[in-house]
């Protein structure tokens, strides 16, 4: 069987499991017309078997296996005949219709489902039936003989079969049980079988649980134990690679192998710069093994969505540009990123740079733990290697950063700095050609605790931030971004409000569907990337834009708002009323003015220490680097939604200071 054809059942499978709410029925068989494929035991339980390890693949399972036959007899020239039903009797006093539960090859999945999943009972029912028949055919064996159906299994006895398959949204199942080389010539036989997806209970595959009774969905893999990393560090330390070596499990071959399977423009490939800022999934089981990232069936590597239901716990790892070039993209990928922790990239054959040195003071200002990983230690001059090291270690204990440099050698080494990384700083040396320190890195992202902690944010309204902005053929306008707080459950009955337009106003439009991580969904909460489906017309389509928000309730936008802001040290920076700056606040990039600078003398929004802010003509306020301050901004082009609590970051060129919005003026909604 080509991997081509597996491809194309394997993705048919999914789509019927996504359709089925999580289950799906396969008739072997039967032609697309309903007619019998005329297929012996032989052939069809070749096709059951390859269908079930299809199953396996995508972590289901095949429920119920039953064989039928004597559905069709001959006549007297010897053609083929279907039994129609007013022959049934006939046919069952002088053959009989053969109906035979057979045992799944690679077992049912019960061990993985809970008293309370809705096909677990259903199997307890089958084993009291199959018990009950057992005991009371045990009483006559002339009885038990005429009862006990056998299949025929020679050549030209027409046999069907009926599959039902169930997904166990589990990590424990194993993909990969018997490759699919040992079958052939089963893609041949595949003809014969149709399938169907059947809507048999809504949210089956929902509450699959492990031993420790931890719910194991993959809505909660995805937010609940979903880690967000940033990867940050100079153009030439080896991010886009270090990333298709973790989420691959492949080594790089030195000539860019693994960062070409995960960049998205054709000039990236051919620069070898990354220029947008994209995310990966990197999935581990419960033991801490990393799963590969490459289908052992197909040569390429695993989609999001099998990545996903496979995993115990997720990292999801954000690519950033490295060029000087693409700064205020990566200013904007750690500012909306959501980021619990930041892996700096330093090429150990040159010292870090001065963008290594602004990604630092970046992740920092933002409250982000950071670990220093150094690439390329394979063939690195001992000389070369230490001076680079000096040199991070003199960043990392520079004042503006305070942190303590700790190397990182063993496992031991990785469970004595879990805890302390507020004040530590862990490095590791690793090689993306040889291997080295790759397994220790992916040990030390599995062992890192959630700092985020998106699920206490449920009771609050829904809040999704829009990243980008697609036109699906078929599906209409669609938006994909983070769920910020609350819940929603699509359908034609959620109402959302989508904004602001450049005149502040919300668009009222429904949520149709949902998918996070390439998953087709009815609920989405707080802590996942998801992507929606709105219901817009051709005219509302071309006001949406990236910044907007999704909210259920209340919906509002102002142009003006307060923020208790801290210069940043660095560069000598004069900061005074009507100043202009590009500011980001989570997903909203815009430039604002400075309409009112107060001091403060309190440290209550927890911002760093202050120097005395002076005074020019006019006896005006002049912020420094060091200063702190409450200033009243305002959006130099449109309205945007803002509340109090979020964290911003203001630049001109460089990044220049960070801050709390502290207070917005109240404006009444919009919509």
């Amino acid at each position: 069987c080509t991997p081509s054809r597996l491809e194309k059942l394997k993705t048919q499978m999914s789509f019927r499991l996504d359709e089925g709410n999580g289950c799906c029925m396969y008739r072997i068989g039967v032609e697309d017309d309903g007619c019998h494929s005329l297929m012996d035991y032989e052939a069809c339980a070749e096709t059951a078997k390859v269908l079930e390890i299809l199953a396996r693949s995508l972590n289901a399972v095949v429920l119920e296996r039953k064989m039928i036959q004597n559905e069709v007899v001959r006549n007297a020239d010897g053609s083929p005949v279907k039994v129609v039903e007013e022959e049934c009797d006939k046919a069952a006093e002088s053959k009989g219709l053969v109906v035979v539960m057979e045992p799944s090859l690679l077992g049912d999945g019960r061990e993985h489902m809970t008293d309370d999943h809705p096909h677990f009972h259903h199997l307890e029912h089958q084993d009291e039936k199959l018990q009950e028949d057992h005991s009371n055919n045990s009483h006559n064996d002339m009885d038990q003989s005429q009862h006990k159906q056998v299949l025929d299994k020679s050549p030209g006895i027409f046999t069907r079969c009926e599959l039902i398959i169930q997904r166990v949204e589990t990590h424990l199942l194993d993909p990969s049980t018997i490759p699919m080389t040992e079958n052939p010539t089963a893609a041949k036989r595949q003809r014969g079988s149709k399938s169907s997806a059947k809507m048999m209970q809504p949210q089956l595959a929902e509450k699959s649980k492990n031993g420790n009774g931890e719910s194991m969905s993959v809505g909660e893999t995805l937010s609940s134990r979903n880690i967000r990393v940033a990867v940050v560090g100079n153009v030439d330390a080896g991010k886009s690679t270090m990333i298709g070596t973790l989420i691959s499990s492949c080594l790089d071959d030195g000539r860019g192998s693994s960062r070409t399977s995960i960049m998205k423009h054709r000039h990236e490939i051919e620069s070898g710069r990354t220029s947008t800022a994209s995310t990966h999934l990197m999935g581990f089981r419960s033991t801490g093994e990393a799963i590969a990232g490459k289908d052992n069936v197909r040569s390429r590597r695993k989609s999001e969505d099998e990545v996903a239901r496979e995993s115990y716990r997720v990292i999801t790892l954000m690519d950033l540009a490295g060029h000087e070039k693409y700064l205020k993209t990566t200013i904007h990928g750690v500012a909306s990123g959501m980021a619990d922790y930041a892996l700096i990239l330093v090429n150990s054959r040159h010292p870090p740079t001065h963008m290594t040195h602004h990604h630092l003071n970046l992740c920092v200002s933002f409250g982000i733990h950071i670990i220093i990983v150094f690439t390329k230690v394979d063939g690195c001059p001992e000389h070369a290697f230490k001076t680079s090291k000096s040199e991070v270690i003199k960043l990392l204990r520079a004042p503006d950063v305070g942190k303590r440099p700790f190397e990182i050698r063993s496992e031991q080494d990785i469970a004595t700095c879990m805890g302390k990384l507020n004040t530590l700083a862990p490095m590791i040396s690793t090689s993306c050609v040889t291997g080295e320190g790759v397994d220790l890195l992916q040990k030390m992202l599995f062992s890192l605790p959630k700092r985020r902690r998106h699920e206490k944010k449920l009771e609050r309204p829904f809040e999704f931030l829009v990243e980008d902005i697609f036109n699906v053929p078929g599906v209409g306008s669609v938006v994909s971004g983070f769920v910020n707080a609350g819940h929603l459950t699509v359908g034609a009955n959620a109402n959302v409000f989508v904004g602001p337009t450049d005149d502040g106003s919300f668009i009222k439009t429904v949520a149709k569907s949902a998918h996070i991580a390439r998953i087709n969904t009815a609920h989405v909460t707080s802590g996942q990337s998801a992507c929606l489906a709105l219901a817009l017309s051709k005219d509302l389509r071309k006001k949406l834009r990236r910044g907007m928000v999704v909210l259920k309730e209340s919906p509002s936008s102002t142009k003006e708002f307060e923020a208790e802001i801290c210069v940043l040290k660095g560069e000598g920076t004069t900061i005074r009323k009507s100043y202009q700056a590009y500011v980001h606040i989570l997903n909203v990039r815009q430039s604002a003015y400075a309409r009112k600078i107060e001091i403060v003398n309190n440290n209550g929004a927890g911002l760093l220490s202050t120097h005395t802010a002076l005074y020019g003509e006019d006896n005006e306020i002049v912020l420094r680097p060091g200063s702190r301050a409450k200033v009243r901004f305002e959006f130099a082009q449109r309205p945007e939604y803002v509340r109090p609590g979020m964290r911003m970051l203001f630049r001109d060129g460089r990044v220049r200071g960070v801050g709390l919005i502290t207070a917005v003026p109240t404006v009444e909604p919009a919509h």
